[in-house]
């Protein structure tokens, strides 16, 4: 069959988002099977075109990741995700990724640490319950907030051990994981490619001044040092 990914990004039809609605209904490889252009054309190929098109803007590589669950180890054995997402990571000046996710409920875009290893989770806590650079933080979170982006991210119940639960930044203490971001509903022809492609731009400005903060007070971890200048994307 010939290569159905656009050759340009040309925005998300509704059949994209009709697509995940029909996974959804029946998540089988028989159906996925029978759906597969429409997967390959408009929803995983459309998706990494914007993303090219965004990282020749500013620089990285892009990511699109598979389709398929990993069922080894979950009581669900669906075989597919119902989202399709990537990323653009090895950014040049700034560590955290800029994700992209398309679902039946539309195009999502954000940005953040979407993980935390140990090393890096101490060093986030401790910049919390830090004076100036807990400041910091609720700046950089309540600016996100107010430009429309909610708060993401694995969390605790309470404050980790070691850590006073009545801290007055208690709530940003427990993550586990932090990220922002925001949905843009599909209209009833789904989503143009200039609406999308303002959409994540956008939303990924309004990132911005937490993924800097996540940058100087979180950072990498040793074992996993700071990409240098633009990678291959594949």
């Amino acid at each position: 069959m010939a290569d159905a990914t656009p050759a340009s990004f040309a925005g998300f039809p509704i059949e994209a988002f009709e697509w995940f609605a029909g996974l959804e209904a029946d998540n089988t490889r028989r159906w996925f099977g029978a759906h597969r252009e429409v997967y390959d054309r408009w929803v995983r190929g459309a998706l990494q075109a914007m993303l090219e098109e965004l990282a020749d803007e500013s620089g990285g590589r892009v990511r699109v990741f598979r389709q398929h669950r990993d069922v080894r180890f979950s009581a669900d054995k669906s075989p597919y995700k119902t989202r399709t997402y990537g990323v653009i990571d090895e950014r040049p000046g700034g560590l955290a990724p800029l994700y992209a996710q398309l679902s039946a409920g539309g195009l999502f875009a954000g940005s953040g640490y979407h993980t935390l290893d140990a090393g890096q989770l101490v060093r986030f806590r401790d910049a919390v319950v830090d004076g100036r650079a807990g400041d910091g933080l609720e700046r950089a979170v309540a600016g996100a907030r107010a430009a429309g982006l909610e708060t993401f991210g694995e969390a605790l119940k309470t404050a980790p051990r070691g850590y006073p639960r009545d801290h007055p930044r208690a709530e940003l203490l427990r993550h586990k994981s932090l990220f922002v971001g925001r949905r843009l509903a599909p209209s009833a022809d789904g989503v143009a490619r200039d609406v999308a492609l303002a959409h994540a731009r956008a939303t990924w400005a309004a990132c911005a001044p937490l993924n800097a903060w996540l940058d100087e007070h979180v950072g990498v971890s040793p074992a996993r040092p700071a990409p240098a200048g633009r990678g291959r994307r594949g």
